[in-house]
């Protein structure tokens, strides 16, 4: 589902944010990205989505080439991967509601589609109440789950996830993160990037670790 073959990524004369990684992950597979800050992790969380384009090496995903996609193969490839930003990029003068819909908006639902699903991935994180909420009228954590509602509301083949957990308090990051592996269970190829060694021994999956761009472990 993803490879990636000797892929570096840099920026003008800089050390490399990412140094010669070559990695596969199955189909299904749940996978922790995980490794300090500065490791590389968001870097390649974007070149899987797409947002950014290798310095050299090959990044596969689900079956494609990203480095040969033409400019209307991107959109299609991103229609298949639900992502969590770290950073939320909600639309702001859109609601909650209106959030979690776009992503089924661009696929060309029905608005009774979109309104029935959204409010239901809403609910599921516990935000039934904020449906009608503007993103600036929201606390960090409630936009955090509006984020990752909004990335499983199509039900993607892919789902990638920077620090999905890190606005939220402890009481609710076990229920998130409940969601995250019913998805995979489902089918879906969750990589989850995380500095949070505390959920790593909590929830024991293969874990690829990362430093100074280079993988350093891989179990």
């Amino acid at each position: 589902m993803i490879q990636l073959f000797h892929v570096t990524k840099r920026w003008s004369d800089d050390p490399p944010v990412l140094d010669d990684v070559t990695l596969r992950v199955e189909k299904g597979e749940f996978v922790w990205l995980t490794g300090p800050s500065g490791a590389g992790k968001t870097t390649l969380l974007r070149l899987l989505f797409c947002a950014d384009e290798p310095t050299s090496g090959q990044v596969i995903v689900g079956g494609r080439n990203v480095n040969r996609l033409s400019a209307g193969g991107v959109p299609f490839l991103r229609r298949n991967i639900g992502v969590v930003f770290q950073d939320f990029k909600l639309l702001p003068n859109r609601t909650a509601l209106e959030n979690v819909g776009f992503a089924l908006e661009v696929m060309g639902a029905s608005d009774a589609k979109i309104r029935e699903r959204a409010h239901k991935r809403l609910a599921q994180v516990g935000l039934a109440d904020k449906v009608g909420s503007l993103p600036l009228r929201m606390s960090g954590g409630e936009q955090q789950r509006v984020a990752i509602a909004r990335a499983l509301v199509n039900e993607p083949a892919i789902l990638l996830a920077d620090e999905p957990t890190g606005n939220l308090d402890a009481s609710l990051t076990d229920s998130i993160l409940q969601l995250l592996f019913d998805a995979n269970a489902r089918g879906a190829t969750v990589v989850v990037a995380t500095h949070d060694r505390a959920l790593l021994g909590r929830y024991q999956r293969r874990t690829i670790q990362l430093h100074h761009g280079k993988v350093t472990s891989d179990a």
